[in-house]
């Protein structure tokens, strides 16, 4: 059963067309001037404003929805661009004039803390960022993320016959003919290559006007504005640092072991690019479902089995509207969930091609609707929708591994054993590939007016600090591996849309494995605590949310340690 909801305010009228500025100023602009004279007031002022916000939001989260569903719809592009150029900027700006307003009030200091705390700190941090003169650049960043989207978008390869995606020929990289599998990544590096130089200008345009953006706030770099933009109140740069020296010396080790027991069992003095993904044993690509709606009846039954609510809250996503998942040309690259914030109603975009990703994939988007739904009773719209990246995710990792006693919905009982062990064993590439990331965008942010050629040297540095036991000499297929090396970065969208958006799927992947052990000793107890926390959406600090779900918040080298060798131990229980 979705939780129901009776909205706070009946502020915005019936009728209302949300993409139309002209239609919102008036209401807007009505909040601004309203008098305020008792907490009372203030309270129904920021109610009121919520539920306006959450009209405007779902109004361009639809366009936004529709434009990534179909990037080569010229009408859906449009329709985005002209809500980013004509509406978004009137919405940054009156959104300042009435944080100021909120946060000015002399009637702040009567509000309940314990109620709106949390809303009075971000929104006094955002008061003290925002320049009216970044509005523009921001809806300048906006139209270039949707150039990136559409360049990806476009990219296809012809294999044996057929014009495929870049993610439909990544299926290809599991199967055990190796000659396949050199040809599939080759052509998928060569489709990359051939666009690297525009995604290089969009990423360059982007750099300089984020330096404008943090220059105009009065910071020297883009890093220290992105930090407060983000409210990264409870961790700092040093700490980032933290993680990704305990990255280092904590998971990289396991992870070039893994590597090593790979090259051994293929038979390989060397692994190249296109030897990560097959089975060592030479078994048959796992091949978890038919299609998309056969991946999505499998996942329901994952769930129902889980815990009966969430069996329910996913139900109510199949029943129309909230699912795109097949991937198609025309259709921007990764996956998301966007929520409808007027309605309070999820949506799962995803590329799926009929792989264990892919399963991986639907239950973490799944986890991200289960908090958009579970906390659809909250009348702030700031607690519904900005709760700390950081628990966000870990409300969907955790769900990619709770899921594990239930993968027979998709295998049989020795391929569900190898699903659950892929799974682990990719953690272990992944919070490498996390610190890299949040390590290239360290120095890529605080070297300002970098050039190409030492943004590639930077990566390469980065990279390999982190990096698996791959051989990346020679060519390929005409295509030059270092050079393919050189380039994966731009395949990583959170670079592009959302900066400084990474290192928390780190500090989340450690409480979603903190939260599976809790799960493994006591399922009812994991799931109360998970479905607690969730409930509270962004109403409480960070590490508060974490206590909420029984975990602790924390990613030092000592917690990354502590964390990994449970991972291993977990490992040593799993067939290979």
């Amino acid at each position: 059963m979705i939780p129901t909801f009776t909205p706070a305010s009946d502020y915005v009228p019936p009728g209302l067309d949300a993409t139309k500025w002209e239609q919102l100023r008036p209401l807007y602009a009505a909040l601004i001037d309203r008098p305020i004279g008792s907490p009372g007031d203030l309270e129904r002022l920021i109610l009121d404003r919520s539920e306006l916000d959450a009209a405007a939001a779902q109004a361009g989260s639809e366009l936004y929805i529709a434009m990534t569903c179909h990037t080569d719809d010229a009408g859906a592009n449009a329709a985005y661009l002209a809500f980013v150029e004509g509406v978004q900027p009137g919405l940054k700006e009156s959104g300042f004039e009435l944080d100021r307003k909120i946060a000015q009030s002399a009637h702040a200091a009567g509000l309940d803390p314990s109620r709106y705390g949390v809303l009075l700190r971000d929104i006094r941090a955002a008061v003290e960022l925002f320049r009216p003169e970044n509005v523009p650049i921001e809806t300048a960043l906006s139209k270039l993320d949707q150039e990136y989207s559409q360049v990806c978008g476009a990219m296809t390869a012809q294999f044996r016959g057929q014009e495929m995606t870049l993610a439909q020929l990544g299926r290809y990289q599991e199967e055990t003919d190796r000659a396949t599998r050199r040809q599939a990544w080759a052509l998928v590096a060569a489709r990359r290559l051939a666009d690297r130089g525009r995604i290089d200008e969009v990423y360059d345009r982007m750099l300089e006007l984020r330096q404008r953006a943090a220059a105009n706030a009065g910071f020297d770099n883009y890093r220290d504005y992105a930090f407060k933009a983000r409210r990264r109140f409870d961790y700092t740069v040093a700490d980032c640092d933290a993680f990704a020296a305990g990255v280092e010396r904590h998971v990289v080790p396991a992870m070039r072991r893994l590597n090593a027991r790979r090259a051994e069992a293929l038979g390989l003095g060397r692994l190249r690019p296109w030897d990560l993904a097959v089975d060592i044993k030479g078994r048959p690509p796992l091949r978890p479902f038919a299609d998309a709606q056969d991946m999505v009846l499998r996942a329901a039954r994952v769930f129902e089995r889980m815990d009966p609510e969430l069996g329910a809250l996913f139900g109510s996503l199949r029943a129309g509207g909230s699912l795109d998942l097949a991937s198609r040309k025309g259709k921007a690259p990764g996956g998301y969930q966007a929520t409808r914030d007027r309605s309070r109603l999820p949506f799962i975009f995803m590329n799926a091609v009929g792989v264990q990703r892919d399963v991986e994939t639907i239950l973490h988007e799944a986890g991200h609707a289960f908090h958009a739904l579970l906390c659809r009773p909250e009348p702030i719209l700031a607690y519904r929708s900005d709760a700390p990246i950081e628990f966000c995710e870990v409300a969907s990792m955790t769900m990619e591994l709770v899921a594990a006693p239930f993968l027979d919905e998709f295998y049989a009982p020795a391929e569900a054993h190898r699903a659950r062990r892929v799974h682990l064993e990719q953690i272990a590439v992944m919070l490498p590939w996390i610190a890299t990331i949040d390590q290239f965008q360290h120095w890529v942010y605080t070297n300002p007016g970098h050039t190409r050629a030492e943004r590639d040297a930077a990566w390469a540095g980065v990279y390999e600090r982190f990096a698996p036991l791959v051989d990346w000499s020679g060519q390929e297929e005409g295509v030059a591996l270092a050079q393919a090396r050189d380039a994966m970065w731009q395949r990583q969208l959170h670079l592009f849309g959302m900066p400084f958006y990474y290192i928390e799927y780190g500090i989340a992947q450690l409480g979603a494995l903190q939260l599976d052990g809790v799960y493994r000793a006591d399922p009812a107890r994991a799931m109360r605590g998970y479905k607690a926390a969730l409930r509270l959406g962004g109403s409480r600090p960070l590490p508060e949310l974490f206590a909420a779900a029984g975990i602790e918040f924390g990613f030092s080298p000592e917690r990354i340690e502590r964390t990994w060798r449970g991972v291993e131990e977990l490992l040593d229980t799993i067939p290979a």
